[in-house]
Parts: structure tokens; C-alpha cells; sequence
């Protein structure tokens, strides 16, 4: 085979990549949360038929043709105008690097991938294969647990002899905690997996229209009439068993779930519409009900990686936390207790610079309580519970420092290579309190954010040349803040890795 002298590796003695370069100047190693790779469906489709037999072979490939959700590719099988009717969303297209062969090649062959790693200038990579970021969302029982288990064996198996650089998530379902628990267990403890992948939330039916229209006779309303479950608020599920499994197992969670499909990303007609800030959506609603429902209060030691959003979205999260709480805290929403007016002093004012028109239909003082006002002022007649006008209490936050104390130490953010906004992460200067939040390189290389995988790293040096960030930043971003992320909790992590090798020759240097 032969290859443009662009894309030859170092093995090859043609030419060194400029992200190569960049990592070779650096005394830590560089880690990339967030590779992409393809699975080869022959083999796959081997381990589907061990765990479901062939009926669940065929019941995948259904499965994967179909889409799920609001991606369903039914898009393709409707004229424009039924499009229009249905409000059918432009699911995803044209994904992946097809004209770079080589990286198309590189991120669905494992000794491939693990040859060229060095040209994107990383020494170790978590790894998302595509197959498992769908098979969260699988919603058929029966096959959803086969193919979790299936994926999660064939990518164990496939890339255990390239552990020293590669390392797969296992793909973890959530649809009950049970079932999460099971399957964490399993590929923890059985297959020796170290990163989990959860789905960043679920569809669930809206009961009363469920019962009202069943899915079998109405699937058109069905599609429509469900509601948004992130594990925390609101959910009719008890997720703590899960939430206590991953800190016993010393399990990092990352998610990497759409938001595509949700209300203003929902065109007919326009993938990028829908694409651009879908993650950062996605990922800002599981974080938010994780803090409110006081998941990070019970589980300190619970770190939850939010992949491809970037950390803009988790550093106006926080700001907007701080800023929230000052406002709205149990104490402060009593400035807007309405039973709190003065109604003398209103009832005052009114005659003094109403006017006489104000004056003349002013009526009496209960009249200024009640009509005065106008209908759209109508907190008077909405009786609030006592017990439950504060929305922080079951998160216990007392002051500004306990949100940072369960915010910042257990959410990471997945920032691309190219992405300039990670800056925010970084600026102290603007983040409450002066934090730094734990922004983590994820290049998203195998996927079409990367056309070419060797010139990552350089993209995100050169964020330190224009000044966006500092050496130091850099450093966070591409190996303190992973490094923390995977092994701040489990001190094994990276034992027999490129990682510890390169930290040991550079202690000994």
C-alpha cells in the first residue's frame, strides 16, 4: 500500500507530524479522552450471535439502519412535504473521514491505531467506539443487554493487546438502576474495562398519554409525547445503587449524548442546525440535575466526564449556579414572597403618583392587593409549599463555596482540539471564586470534527501561540486534568502504560 509522505509515520522514516513535534517537546505525556473508533462488523456481529443468537444479529442491523429517536433515518424514506408534515429531524450524515483513507483505516484497525497515535502527538487515548455510543439508547430490552454486553466483550478483547496506549469505555445502560449496576459489574470485574460510557439521559412515555394513546395502536403520538429522564431530577428512578457502584469500583462516568432532536435543534433540513451546541445542551441537563438532585452532595467521589460540548457551556453553568443561588437561595426568595408587601405603603404611593385616573378607580386598599396589579401579577393567588421554595436544598448549599465544592471536583469537560472557547475553563479572572474548571483534552479524532488526525495536538498549541492559553494551561488540559479525571481515584489506572513510563523518565531526568 502505498501513501501520501504527509500521513507516513515515524516508523516509516518519512516525516515527522507537527502535532509529533509539539508532544516531543514536553516532559509529561499527553492524553486524549475522547477517540473515536469503528468496529468490524464481521467480528461484532460474532459476538452478538454468542450472547443473543442470530435473530439479535438481525435484529441489530435493523436496529442500526433505523436509527433511534429523533436520529431515525426514516428522514430518507419521506418526500420533503411528508418531512415538513411529520416535523422529521435531519439526522446526522456523511460522520466520518472518508477522503483521508489512511485515518478512516486508522480508527477501525486497533494495531493501526495504536502505530500512529504518536503522529496525533498522544501517548494514550480513551477510546469511544461509534457502536457503543448508540447501544445506550437501544430501547428493546432484549436486545439492548445483548448488544451492551456484545460491544463491551468484542472491544475488551480486540484492544486488550494494545493496553499500554488504548483503552475502550464500556457502554453502560441506564434505562434502570438495576441494569446499570449489572453491567458495570460485568464489564469492571469481567472484562477488565476502566471507563464507563452512560447515556447522558432517556425518552421515557408520558404516563397519562401513554395510557390514554398505547404505542402500539398510536406510534405517531408516542414518538412525541415523552419526557426527558437525567437520572436525577425529577426521575422515577432511585439512581444512588448506581451512583454507589462507580465509586466502589473507582469507575470514572462519561457521557457523549445528543441533544439533537430537542426543540430549537429539531429542523427538517438542516444537519449543522441541529448539530452546532447539541452536546453542550446535553450535557448541561445531566449536570444540572446531578448538582440539583445532590448526586455530587451524596457522592463526593463521583467524577463525570461530559465529552465533544466543550467547557463554555460548564463554565456559564457555574456562573449561572453562583449567580442563581444569591438570588434564590431559601433565604433570599423571601424578597419575593408576595404575602411580604407593605400594602400600606403600596396603597401610599398609589394616591401619591398614580395620578388622578390611578386615583379615581384606585378603590380601597385590599383593591391595590388584588386588581391593582393586574392579572399578570397573580403570585398572590399561586400557594407555594413552604417546604419547597428552596431549589437548592437537596444539593446543601449553604454558601457560594459549597457549590463549588460539588461542582467542581466531580464534572470534567471534554473540550476539542480546535475548540478556542476553552479559554473559560481557564479564566479565573470571570469564574466565581476564581476557579479553574477540570477541562480535559478530546480531540473527537475518527469522526468528521477531525479531518486529519495528525495535526490535533499542533491545533490545540496553537491556542498557546495566539495567547488564549497559558503553558500551564496547556499542560491541565492535555495531561493534569485527564490524568486527575482517570487516576485521582483509582491510582491504577495507568500502571503499565505509556503514561507511567514517560512520568517515570521524566522523574528520573
Amino acid at each position: 500500500m502505498s501513501v501520501s509522505s504527509s500521513h507516513l509515520s515515524l516508523k516509516d522514516g518519512k516525516k515527522t507530524s507537527r502535532s509529533r513535534v509539539v508532544r516531543d517537546k514536553l516532559d509529561y505525556p499527553v492524553i486524549d479522552t475522547d477517540l473515536h473508533t469503528i468496529e468490524f462488523a464481521p467480528i461484532l456481529e460474532d459476538y452478538i450471535a454468542k450472547y443473543g443468537g442470530a435473530k439479535s444479529v438481525d435484529e441489530f442491523r435493523d436496529a442500526i439502519n433505523r436509527g433511534f429517536g429523533y436520529l431515525s433515518n426514516e428522514w430518507y424514506e419521506l418526500t420533503p412535504e411528508q418531512r415538513a408534515a411529520q416535523r422529521s429531524v435531519r439526522p446526522p450524515w456523511w460522520a466520518l473521514p472518508t477522503k483521508n483513507t489512511l485515518d478512516l483505516a486508522t480508527v477501525s484497525l486497533p494495531s493501526l491505531l495504536h502505530e500512529r497515535l504518536g503522529e496525533s502527538g498522544t501517548d494514550y487515548a480513551v477510546l469511544f467506539p461509534n457502536v457503543s455510543t448508540f447501544a445506550t439508547h437501544v430501547g428493546k430490552e432484549d436486545l439492548r443487554r445483548v448488544l451492551i454486553r456484545a460491544v463491551n466483550a468484542y472491544h475488551a478483547d480486540v484492544y486488550r493487546p494494545y493496553a499500554d496506549r488504548l483503552t475502550p469505555v464500556a457502554a453502560i445502560p441506564l434505562h434502570t438502576p438495576q441494569e446499570g449496576v449489572e453491567e458495570l459489574e460485568f464489564a469492571v470485574r469481567e472484562l477488565g474495562l476502566k471507563v464507563a460510557l452512560i447515556p447522558g439521559n432517556l425518552r421515557r412515555p408520558i404516563r397519562s398519554v401513554a395510557e390514554k394513546y398505547p404505542s402500539r395502536h398510536h406510534p405517531d403520538v408516542a414518538r412525541h409525547a415523552n419526557w426527558l429522564d437525567t437520572f436525577g431530577v425529577d426521575s422515577e428512578h432511585n439512581y444512588d445503587p448506581f451512583w454507589a457502584k462507580a465509586v466502589e469500583l473507582r469507575t470514572v462516568l462519561t457521557t457523549h449524548s445528543a441533544g439533537m432532536g430537542w426543540t430549537s435543534r429539531s429542523s427538517v433540513s438542516s444537519y449543522m442546525y441541529n448539530h452546532i451546541g447539541h452536546f453542550a445542551s446535553a450535557s448541561e441537563a445531566l449536570a444540572k440535575s446531578l448538582f440539583f438532585s445532590g448526586v455530587t452532595r451524596r457522592f463526593p467521589d463521583l467524577r463525570v466526564g461530559f465529552l465533544e460540548g466543550g467547557a463554555a457551556w460548564g463554565a456559564t453553568l457555574f456562573a449561572d449556579l453562583v449567580g442563581h443561588w444569591e438570588k434564590r437561595n431559601g433565604r433570599a426568595v423571601q424578597n419575593y414572597n408576595p404575602d411580604l408587601i407593605d400594602a400600606k405603603l403600596l396603597y401610599a404611593l398609589y394616591q401619591q403618583y398614580g395620578g388622578e385616573e390611578v386615583a379615581a378607580r384606585l378603590g380601597d386598599i385590599n383593591a391595590v392587593l388584588g386588581g391593582a396589579l393586574g392579572v399578570s401579577n397573580n403570585s398572590r393567588r399561586q400557594p407555594q409549599d413552604a417546604g419547597a421554595l428552596d431549589d437548592f436544598a437537596a444539593a446543601g448549599i449553604e454558601r457560594i463555596e459549597d457549590i463549588r465544592d460539588r461542582y467542581v471536583p466531580n464534572f470534567y469537560f471534554g473540550s476539542e482540539a480546535d475548540d478556542p472557547t476553552i479559554a473559560y475553563a481557564f479564566n479565573t479572572k470571570v469564574n466565581p471564586l476564581g476557579v479553574q474548571l477540570n477541562a480535559f483534552w478530546a480531540s473527537d479524532s475518527g469522526h468528521w470534527d477531525v479531518p486529519d488526525l495528525t495535526e490535533v495536538l499542533a491545533d490545540t498549541w496553537s491556542l498557546v501561540e495566539r495567547g488564549a492559553l497559558t503553558e500551564a494551561n496547556f499542560r491541565d488540559l492535555v495531561f493534569t486534568h485527564p490524568y486527575n479525571f482517570f487516576a485521582g481515584k483509582n491510582p491504577g489506572f495507568f500502571a503499565g502504560t505509556a503514561v507511567e513510563q514517560k512520568l517515570r523518565k521524566s522523574k528520573a531526568a
